[in-house]
């Protein structure tokens, strides 16, 4: 057992939509996340410069005193998961796009992926996909400028509403009954992505996925929070103006805190 927090970070807001899948299926552990937004998307940096800045925020988490670290990017799994395992013995839970299950549930035996360049161009997503889509187009889109977008608060935008109808139209006209969303700021366009995307077209994400995954390594390293433990917190840090992380937490129940972190 132990009360430390789960660490989660992401090059911005995004992973916050995982954190609430974490703070749904785990409601009395408490949680550091940390959002590196003034370095995001990381889907544009080369990999050395996501392992640099991956391998910072571990740091900072683990010195937070965290028990176990998600890494709640896209883009920083599939480009550092790897060298963040062999340095650090801390648990370290990834995500990466969910390929197989929208390969397992596709009846047109069409896919699309949007997700970052960096995440479409990795080694470890296309390890993926030829293991789990064999027989299955994946049509892949890059997402540019979508983080950004959401990272300004403009989820609704004309701009954000406009690239996503570039982004989409090809694979409707493809076939696609599968959308996965490869970047874990994109869960906040679903209700857009809804809008233009026929009936039949499942939008796939990660994030139940990975907080069962999470809860899964907190029990193998016995590590859930003691029984006994009646208070729980939840800091959130970010390197750019707070007040735009706090309208994507405005619904969130509990004790919570949002702080500016120069880092």
């Amino acid at each position: 057992m132990s009360d430390r927090p789960i660490g989660i970070f992401d090059s911005g807001i995004g992973g916050t939509s995982i954190w609430r899948e974490i703070n749904r299926l785990l409601p009395k552990e408490s949680t550091i996340y940390l959002a590196d937004s003034k370095n995001a998307p990381y889907g544009e940096k080369t990999q050395a410069q996501i392992l640099e800045l991956s391998i910072k925020n571990v740091e900072f988490l683990i010195n937070k005193g965290c028990k176990i670290i998600v890494v709640a990017c896209n883009t920083a799994t599939t480009n550092a998961i790897k060298e963040l395992r062999a340095s650090y013995t801390i648990p370290l839970i990834g995500i990466e796009p969910a390929i197989k299950p929208a390969a397992l549930h596709t009846k047109s035996k069409t896919v699309g992926v949007l997700a970052t360049k960096g995440t479409l161009s990795s080694a470890l997503f296309n390890s993926t996909s030829e293991l789990h889509a064999n027989g299955i187009k994946v049509l892949e889109q890059e997402g540019t400028g979508l983080v950004a977008l959401i990272e300004e608060g403009k989820l609704y935008s004309d701009q954000t509403k406009e690239l996503l109808q570039r982004y989409l139209k090809p694979m409707l006209k493809e076939g696609i009954d599968q959308l996965v969303l490869g970047c874990t700021h994109y869960p906040y366009l679903i209700p857009l992505l809804k809008d233009i995307l026929a009936d039949e077209v499942e939008i796939i994400d990660s994030g139940d996925g990975v907080a069962r995954r999470t809860l899964a390594v907190l029990e193998q390293h016995q590590l859930k929070v003691g029984a006994s433990k009646t208070t729980v917190e939840h800091q959130f840090y970010t390197n750019v103006n707070p007040e735009v992380l706090k309208t994507f937490l405005s619904d969130v129940n509990g004790c919570y805190r949002v702080d500016y972190l120069d880092f």
